[in-house]
């Protein structure tokens, strides 16, 4: 196959950042989605719906004339959000959903939620207005193995709130393992989840063998092959309950290559490019199209998009950085070729 032709997908998942960042990553996400959904994961965090509606103005300024591109805001869920604000975002057509993070799990997540029987009240509200949790499915105890921490949070955290709140819409975020595949699967209709390019391209060797790669270091952190292996296999499996979501979040090099390197991949610059590579190797490039650009909007109860895009399989090579803010980030595959390329 030399093109293939698709409704234009959209990114349930990503981060922007702000200010002068989003120069670069605004338009990198514009070129190929229709829609992406924005973490609210900033300094401060986007706690309330006012704050959402200034930052996503922020974020239309950024778009390259010419293009289209519809930011859907979320909330940051905290120890003291208010069941007011979740109406009051529930009432927006601009706020899609609220994020939880549990305090400490990921980049600027301290502000997060310490104990979740502290939110569900606001939870419940959540469940009636129909506003999809998103999680960062992981554990913070410090005793708990990093690479068991995504596992341990289904049985002690996810399950109790899917038992708790039968109605409550539920994406988990970036899944890594079989156990968060399988939880997926068996759980209701009103639970999904994204999965990025790079968890579906990358095991833990990539970051530990021969030597620590930090431009590889991402929370969740990258798995055993055999989880790699079972992400390919429900990416590419029709099932509707997983769709696109690229998890995409730069750090400028210095900020990365650091004694404590920031935890984060960028993939914004090519994704759409990557999952198509991913979606060929696996032979179900006809698949594709269902987990970028129908599952996710049809989970969230949004219209299926209806301009298309072209990707040529012409290979063409990544740059080795884009500018950020003062500096520069190292891109995924930085200096590689890929073999796909978008036409229009």
């Amino acid at each position: 196959m030399k093109t293939l032709t698709i409704t234009r997908p959209d990114d349930w998942h990503i981060h922007l950042r702000d200010n002068a960042a989003l120069k670069t990553t605004v338009k990198h996400c514009a070129r190929q989605f229709a829609r992406a959904i924005v973490m609210p994961n900033l300094v401060p965090p986007v706690t309330t719906t006012a704050l959402a509606l200034e930052y996503r103005q922020r974020i239309m300024s950024a778009i390259p004339q010419g293009q289209s591109f519809n930011p859907l805001m979320t909330l940051y869920l905290t120890d003291s959000t208010s069941a007011d604000e979740i109406r009051r975002a529930s009432e927006n057509e601009h706020i899609a959903a609220v994020k939880l993070y549990p305090a400490g799990a990921t980049t600027h997540s301290n502000g997060g939620v310490t104990d979740l029987q502290k939110v569900y009240t606001v939870l419940e509200v959540m469940e009636k207005h129909q506003l999809p949790l998103l999680v960062h499915g992981e554990v913070t105890d410090p005793d708990i193995d990093i690479f068991d921490r995504e596992m341990v949070f289904i049985e002690k955290c996810l399950t109790p709130v899917i038992t708790r709140f039968p109605g409550l819409r539920v994406v988990f975020e970036h899944i890594t393992t079989t156990d968060a595949i399988d939880f997926v699967r068996q759980a209701p209709a009103t639970v999904a989840a994204t999965i990025t390019a790079h968890h579906l391209i990358l095991n833990r060797n990539a970051m530990l063998a021969g030597g620590i790669k930090p431009h590889h270091y991402c929370l969740p952190v990258l798995k055993r092959e055999h989880h790699r292996q079972a992400l390919i296999a429900a990416a590419t499996s029709g099932d509707t309950k997983f769709f696109l979501g690229t998890d995409s979040a730069p750090h400028e090099q210095q900020q990365k290559e650091s004694a404590c390197g920031c935890a984060g991949i960028y993939t914004a610059h090519a994704a759409i490019e990557l999952y198509a590579s991913i979606f060929e190797e696996a032979g179900v490039l006809d698949k594709l199209e269902a987990f970028a650009s129908f599952n996710g909007a049809d989970f969230y109860g949004l219209p299926r998009n209806h301009d298309q895009i072209m990707l040529t399989r012409k290979p063409w090579s990544i740059p080795q950085n884009y500018p950020f803010n003062n500096g520069i980030l190292i891109p995924f595959h930085a200096a590689q070729q890929i073999d796909w390329s978008l036409s229009s």
